[in-house]
């Protein structure tokens, strides 16, 4: 790192809010996917759009890389500072800069943690609707990037369906908003290109995004099942039926009690598999819903049915619902988290393939995931001080992924391609495909410093093959499975 570089940030930032001992940079060392490890040479920690367009500028005088980092909530690797350089860090970009209640819009900075966002738009009788696990700790930023969904996404859409404008630092340091907040824009829908883009074509400060009104009434119901195909079915039928839940959840029976083991919530512990349904509109149309869903439910063989109808019960099973990472801590030290989507039609036959694949390889894998979209997060658990068991829980997730691309599926619903999935883009997308996007890359970056060796494969010898992961995994200085 050049010290004429580290001068430099620290003009712009202050000495304090420029990192570069080494126990300060291990806190940067990996996000959420701690299977990729790597330390940024330096982390500074901008207060406003202007210091993060100077920072970029500073980086690409001195030719050095650099990454953007929201929270470190992320599960794909795409923050890590894969060829070193400076780690900017946005969690200090955290103010709320304006409600609209009346055009229903709010502008943030990209470091508002998501659910401090709701808890502002409280008072208007407002929400923000995309709400990953990760709520509590993850940042608007970071959802952008990674175009996150959640739990309310079967209904209200995901994170690009409520961005309207982004404020972003290109990669030739230039300070730009794109996208309009009155909801209409012309020419090429750069949001759109943006919003997923995982912090590969520039670094966002500011969006202004969609607020929605807090339904008149909201039911959530835990429906127990004594079969995974009995619950799979019902979603299948609910999908069917034209009814548009606001959200629909499926968990296992290891998660249904590994949850209860670990928080008390009293889910069903005979259960196969349970949903989480929840219903919402105006009164009249949840009643008539419900009645529509209760028939579903009796013609699946229900086991149990439980209404969520306070503000407080309704908690209680969504918050049950986003600790079930910290219920699996119970059993392994660590997780491989796969993210995927597949057709609904097919939900039955991936979670056989899964249980069969997890007999196979001899690795826990337990199901919580957004079945309302096909959204599968099948967990396999793993002591990373065991290589052989880090071995088999790699080849599992590989082979799950690989049987959802079979049916039509896709590689990722909402964490990313990052390192974690890159080498697998080739089972998705066409040589054509990855060149054109590469094309795209080098037009918007053409000097391949914003965010390198992110969602494209590295390998492009024919015939090599990949497991689990990059390579990077394997050999890069840093790293380790």
């Amino acid at each position: 790192m050049s010290q004429a570089l580290v001068h430099t940030l620290r003009s712009i930032l202050g000495a304090r809010y420029v990192l570069d001992q080494p126990e300060e940079l291990m806190a940067y060392e990996c996000d959420a996917c701690t299977l990729i490890q790597k330390k940024p040479d330096i982390v500074a920690l901008p207060k406003t759009p202007e210091e993060v367009a100077q920072m970029v500028q500073a980086c690409i005088q001195a030719g050095v890389p650099y990454t953007a980092r929201g929270a470190g909530t992320g599960l794909s690797g795409g923050a890590l500072p894969m060829q070193g350089g400076v780690q900017i860090g946005l969690n200090r970009l955290n103010r709320i800069v304006a409600i609209d209640p009346k055009n229903r819009t709010a502008t943030v900075e990209v470091g508002v943690i998501n659910a401090s966002l709701n808890n502002a738009l409280k008072p208007y009788g407002l929400f923000y609707a995309p709400d990953p696990s990760s709520q509590s700790a993850c940042t608007l930023g970071g959802n952008i990037a990674e175009n996150a969904g959640g739990i309310h996404c079967i209904k209200y859409g995901v994170t690009t369906d409520h961005v309207l404008a982004l404020q972003m630092v290109l990669p030739d340091g230039s300070l730009t908003w794109i996208g309009s907040q009155n909801r209409r824009s012309h020419g090429p829908n750069l949001v759109g290109l943006m919003v997923g883009s995982e912090g590969t074509l520039g670094i966002m400060t500011q969006a202004i995004v969609k607020i929605t009104p807090v339904p008149e009434t909201i039911r959530v119901y835990l429906a127990a099942f004594e079969s995974v195909t009995d619950a799979g079915g019902t979603v299948a039928s609910i999908i069917r039926s034209g009814l548009v839940p606001s959200a629909l959840e499926f968990m296992d029976a290891f998660t249904v009690r590994a949850v209860n083991q670990a928080f008390q919530v009293g889910f069903p512990e005979e259960a196969e598999a349970v949903l989480l349904i929840e219903l919402d509109g105006p009164t009249a149309q949840v009643l008539q819903d419900e009645k529509k869903l209760r028939a579903i439910l009796d013609n699946h063989r229900v086991s149990q049915v439980r209404a969520g109808e306070t503000e407080a019960e309704r908690l209680a099973l969504w918050k049950a619902r986003k600790a079930t990472v910290a219920a699996y801590g119970r059993y392994a030290p660590a997780f491989y988290l796969n993210d995927t989507v597949i057709p609904r039609s097919q939900l039955v036959n991936l979670l056989e393939k899964i249980y069969a694949v997890a007999e196979r390889y001899e690795v826990i894998i337990c199901n919580v995931f957004h079945a309302g979209d096909g959204n599968l997060h099948p967990h396999v658990l793993f002591d990373p001080d065991k290589p052989d068991e880090v071995r088999r829980a790699m080849q599992a997730g590989e082979e799950i992924l690989q049987a959802c691309l079979s049916v039509g599926g896709a590689l990722s619903g909402e964490h990313g391609i990052g390192i974690e999935k890159s080498e697998l883009m080739p089972l998705q997308f066409s040589s054509e495909s990855l060149e054109k996007m590469r094309q795209l890359k080098r037009t918007i970056d053409p000097v391949g410093l914003c965010n390198p060796e992110k969602i494209f494969p590295m390998r492009t010898a024919c015939g090599e093959t990949r497991h689990a992961v990059s390579p990077q995994l394997l050999t890069g200085e840093g790293l380790w499975i």
